[in-house]
């Protein structure tokens, strides 16, 4: 696992922070730039000064040099000009959007990862299908080894786990030059076994983005943007994600309501969904005080969503819309995707009435919203 990680670490090192040669790659060009023209008006000034000397005698000879001078000048400043629109448009090319990516999403609709997932994706604009996955079968995904959801397919290349799955997009969608079989090598899995001896599988560098650093310096235009949107992603993963569960289960007749959304958006039969709706509210109802004690939430746990979701709007602060500025970045995302499941439950509706969250929430929506592009 030290030697995985160390590996990694130093692609890491390599994508994030461009090399001096490539540094140095620049620093010629620019040099080049500016003999080019250089070279051009030295020449043609060494013309110009001979018939300067041979015409000096003729009358008005004095104005010649003057009149040389600034054209010679001219000359130069035009094929600056002209070489650096040239670059311009050849920039502009390769920034040019790449060709569209075939995506199909294997979800369970009201898993918070897989809502995450599809926030980015709405709120990107990127076409996708889904694959509505069977929570008991999972015959949907019989055919992977990886046997959680989401699970991301990109031209018949398989993405693993929400935070990897949109690491790879955003760092695909901002790069000039990776491509997602290349990507997905940063982000190796680690495999080890938990307290109870099961076996799990974890990824490295899943919030981070494998940018060069010129890459980077265009992305994050705030000096600590880059570390607050990673600490808030994993915010929402290791903490905030954890109480949805304890929240929407809360009651007898809350875990009823919440299954009785879940066997409706859901793919069940008509037989699974009549035991899933009794049986599975009667075992979440019990599984939700386990994880309340397990993630040491209060008698009270809409007060840690309360508290949570308060945490969340100081870190935004009252000069910006979103965490990201004027625009969401991942983290907004990400929050939006895990709290939107408890949408049409009585979570969300307590959550609304006794936080700030709400104006928050609908921009993120109607941005998401306005961009979607699902099949």
């Amino acid at each position: 696992m030290a030697a995985a990680c160390v590996r990694t670490l130093g692609r890491i090192s390599r994508c994030s922070v461009p090399s001096q040669t490539r540094r140095t790659g620049n620093f010629s060009v620019q040099v080049q730039l500016f003999r080019g023209p250089s070279r051009s008006y030295g020449t043609g000034d060494a013309g110009f000064r001979s018939r300067i000397f041979s015409a000096a005698p003729l009358r008005g000879g004095s104005r010649i040099l003057p009149c040389a001078f600034f054209l010679g000048a001219g000359l130069g400043l035009y094929q600056t000009v002209k070489l650096s629109f040239q670059r311009q448009l050849a920039a502009q090319d390769s920034n040019a959007p790449r060709r569209e990516l075939k995506l199909t999403l294997y979800q369970y609709k009201t898993c918070p990862f897989c809502s995450k997932v599809r926030a980015f994706l709405d709120y990107y604009g990127l076409p996708y299908e889904i694959v509505e996955v069977n929570p008991v079968m999972r015959q949907e995904i019989k055919w992977s080894q990886y046997r959680k959801v989401p699970i991301l397919m990109v031209d018949g290349t398989q993405l693993n786990d929400s935070s990897v799955i949109i690491s790879a997009l955003k760092t695909y969608l901002f790069s000039t030059e990776k491509t997602i079989p290349e990507i997905i090598t940063y982000y190796p899995e680690l495999k080890s076994k938990n307290e109870k001896g099961k076996e799990v599988t974890e990824y490295c560098n899943k919030y981070w983005l494998m940018l060069t650093e010129a890459e980077s310096g265009k992305l994050y235009l705030e000096k600590d943007s880059r570390k607050e949107e990673m600490k808030w992603r994993q915010w929402a993963d290791d903490w905030l994600v954890h109480l949805i569960s304890p929240n929407v289960y809360r009651t007898p007749r809350e875990a009823l309501a919440s299954f009785d959304y879940i066997v409706h958006e859901g793919k069940f039969g008509s037989f699974e969904g009549f035991f899933a709706k009794y049986l599975g509210a009667a075992a979440m109802f019990l599984i939700s005080k386990r994880l309340k004690r397990r993630h040491n939430l209060q008698d009270d746990v809409r007060q840690d969503l309360y508290a949570a979701v308060d945490d969340w709007m100081s870190a935004i602060g009252k000069k910006r819309p979103f965490m990201g500025g004027e625009k969401p970045n991942l983290a907004d995302l990400a929050v939006y995707g895990v709290l939107r499941v408890m949408e049409g439950l009585q979570a969300f509706d307590d959550m609304m009435e006794n936080t700030k969250v709400e104006r928050w929430y609908r921009r993120v929506e109607e941005a998401a919203q306005r961009h979607s592009r699902r099949t």
